[in-house]
């Protein structure tokens, strides 16, 4: 935001160190993740920059690392697990977490904060904790080292994001237009679906992305629930990192962030579409 005309000295010199301070906090937290991007290209299989990448010769960048992603077994189906036990994990967790968002947001909902915080619960409780407990009792009722256990532990992760996301959808929404649909004739069943979900499936789908998030980034859980044939890719980059170090960490890592971005931009895009349809920004 430009300063005003009539903006004092001091103003202006607050304004320039605010932006001073965002300009450095967002190089601290970007910064990792730009060293990644060139170190992936690199053509010795260093995790440092060399002489020659510093010169910026040609010979010292290559594509090697990416191809043996491309071609490795192992990688691959790291790769296939993770978006299996992602996309499960992820209507399992939108599904639940948009019915308790809905009933949340019930202005008679007995013990309303209590139950919420149960719901976030996973997401203040340390991972290496819920890890643990998931372990012990998947292992006492047959679900430990299978796909299904992995997708369900991680359905329970994800799960508070989309409560969170889509609450924060319900929070503005106009119960007027339910009563409206309800006065004109509408079942409870075609007011849900013909006015209340088109309404708040922009806060849902954001969820969904957060929930698929949580699950294809996670590694802690995985190595607790899952064994070597639930493998995803966070539990292979780390065993690489372990066990032989590789430049091809970086080319994963490097391919995540970018699929990251995007999800990020197209949650930016979800939430400018959700203001316009709640009238707080116009068309």
């Amino acid at each position: 935001m430009a300063l005003p005309i009539h903006a004092t000295l001091g103003e202006r010199i607050w304004h320039y160190c605010f932006l001073t301070i965002c300009v450095l906090i967002f190089l601290f937290l970007i910064f990792p993740i730009l060293i990644i991007l060139p170190l992936s290209f690199n053509a010795q299989p260093f995790f440092s920059f060399t002489a020659e990448m510093l010169q910026l010769q040609p010979e010292a960048f290559t594509t090697k690392w990416y191809e043996e992603f491309l071609n490795s077994r192992n990688w691959q189906g790291a790769v296939r697990n993770s978006f299996i036990i992602a996309f499960f994990s992820t209507i399992i967790s939108t599904f639940l977490g948009t019915l308790a968002a809905l009933g949340l947001s019930r202005p008679d909902f007995p013990f309303k904060t209590t139950i919420m915080g149960l719901l976030i619960s996973p997401m203040v409780v340390p991972l290496i904790i819920s890890a643990a407990g998931m372990f012990f009792f998947y292992s006492r009722i047959g679900l430990q080292g299978t796909h299904v256990g992995v997708i369900l532990a991680h359905a329970a992760l994800a799960t508070p994001f989309v409560v969170i996301t889509v609450t924060a959808t319900l929070t503005g929404f106009d119960h007027s237009l339910t009563r409206a649909a309800a006065s004109l004739g509408s079942s409870p069943t075609h007011t849900f679906f013909h006015v209340t979900v088109p309404l708040i499936i922009p806060g849902v789908i954001s969820g969904g992305l957060f929930a698929f998030i949580t699950s294809f980034d996670e590694v802690v859980v995985v190595l607790f629930v899952g064994s070597y044939n639930q493998r995803t890719i966070p539990w292979q980059m780390f065993s690489g990192i372990r066990e032989q170090i590789s430049p091809t960490i970086m080319a994963v890592a490097t391919i995540l962030i970018l699929i990251s971005v995007s999800l990020l931009v197209f949650l930016e895009l979800m939430r400018r579409r959700t203001e316009r349809l709640r009238g707080i920004t116009p068309h």
